[in-house]
């Protein structure tokens, strides 16, 4: 039952493929229960976010990920020759690989990023509840999930910020310690100031405001965290009830001016405040920088950080990887281990059947008035017999031919049992 992963992410397919092959939360188990209604098909995992679509599945022998790939574009209506040139596929060790380092983050946009565990857990969740996970990627999840944790336990993967927003925090904790008593200000409505608010949020801040110039999408952003929304021309009000500002729109002039910052930081009774200009151009004027109590940073300063810390991520990815192999070798070793389970149980099968054949044939001569001692030889040699001819057979027949591989192997297997009668 081979393990087979076929997908496309950022770095194989752009955007505008990548969304017509995505699976969003409404269709999900209908599509989950789809693929593995499929021939060839024994079990299912879909993980499908922004960055990436991949199908895990555990198909029958002799079936590859062709059958996976029809059925993707098929469900999509998308031409499997369109779609083939953005699609990877691995199987066996490469796909236990590829979820290992998944699960991790060694495979994200930004290398070692959190979020992509929890969606990888969600997407096993979704599966197994969709009652189309069994034994075989039960495992390999559950594997995966421990790996991951392993790798964030034991390495410095997840410890520095590497975007914008993230540094930006970052950088505002070392000024405060606490940010639950303190107020944030957002200027600007954008994917990194949304970014920026849910690092806020984690962090435990204690209030939020959002500035746009459209207050409707002010509103919008406000809403997923608990903040209020104002518009542009409210800031210089406002202005003095933040103790973190991070701004960054797309105005060709600054929206906070030196005189509107020395006016609130006066009623503030020059309280400090964190100030990060991500903008290109500038939303804050350089001079605010010049102000006693005003922690002024751009994108550049930011820049620094995100680097340093970057090449501290892939130092981590590196021991990260070393981990990941290891962990490759362990579960391939179990999946190798039940291809010996089946073969044990059917060696004791005939072996058991041997037994009962013979013992019954014994109770009977001890019916029929047979001396004990008798049929005790009677069922000893013939059980032996019963139990050696099959393999003796083999191991002559290996010899005639040659093949000293298998006498070998015999060897390994007889000779516990044959030391052990010559201590």
């Amino acid at each position: 039952m081979p393990l087979i992963v076929l997908g496309l992410n950022h770095k194989s397919a752009p955007i505008d493929v990548r969304e017509r092959l995505t699976f969003g939360p409404d269709i999900i188990v209908g599509a989950l229960r789809s693929l593995a209604d499929r021939a060839g098909v024994e079990e299912a995992v879909i993980l499908s976010t922004c960055n990436r679509t991949e199908l895990y599945c555990s198909v029958e022998q002799g079936e590859d990920s062709a059958i996976v790939a029809e059925w993707l574009c098929g469900f999509h209506g998308m031409e499997l020759e369109t779609a083939a040139p953005y699609l990877y596929r691995h199987e066996g060790r490469k796909t236990v690989e590829h979820l290992l380092r998944v699960a991790a983050g060694l495979d994200s946009m930004v290398l070692g990023e959190p979020q992509i565990l929890g969606q990888v857990k969600s997407a096993y969740q979704t599966a197994n509840e969709s009652g189309v996970t069994g034994k075989l990627l039960g495992r390999l999840f559950q594997h995966a999930f421990s790996v991951a944790k392993q790798i964030r336990t034991d390495t410095a993967i997840g410890c520095s910020p590497v975007s914008v927003a993230f540094a930006a925090v970052s950088l505002a904790k070392q000024i405060f310690s606490d940010f639950s008593q303190l107020t944030a200000l957002l200027i600007g409505a954008g994917e990194t100031v949304e970014l920026a608010a849910r690092h806020l949020h984690q962090q435990g801040i204690g209030r939020m405001i959002v500035a746009n110039r459209t207050l409707e999408r002010a509103h919008g952003l406000a809403e997923q965290f608990d903040g209020y929304a104002i518009a542009l021309p409210e800031l210089a009000a406002h202005l003095s009830e933040a103790d973190i500002v991070i701004s960054s729109t797309a105005s060709p002039l600054p929206v906070l001016g030196k005189g509107t910052v020395e006016s609130a930081l006066k009623r503030r009774r020059h309280k400090p405040i964190f100030m990060v200009d991500i903008a290109v151009p500038r939303d804050i004027e350089p001079e605010v920088g010049d102000l006693n109590d005003i922690y002024l940073y751009t994108v550049d300063d930011l820049d620094e950080v995100i680097q340093e810390n970057l090449r501290s991520r892939q130092e981590a990815a590196e021991q990260a990887t070393e981990i990941v192999a290891l962990h490759v070798d362990d579960f391939l070793g179990w999946l190798r281990s039940l291809d010996a389970v089946g073969l044990i149980q059917r060696i004791r099968r005939d072996a058991e059947a041997a037994r009962d054949e013979t013992l019954s044939k014994a109770l009977r001569q001890l019916e029929a008035g047979k001396p004990a001692d008798e049929v005790l030889r009677f069922l000893a040699n013939t059980l032996t017999n019963k139990l050696l001819h099959q393999p003796s057979a083999q191991m002559r027949q290996a010899a005639g031919e040659g093949r000293g591989e298998l006498l070998e192997a015999a060897d390994t297997l007889f000779n516990a049992r044959v030391a052990g009668n010559n201590r």
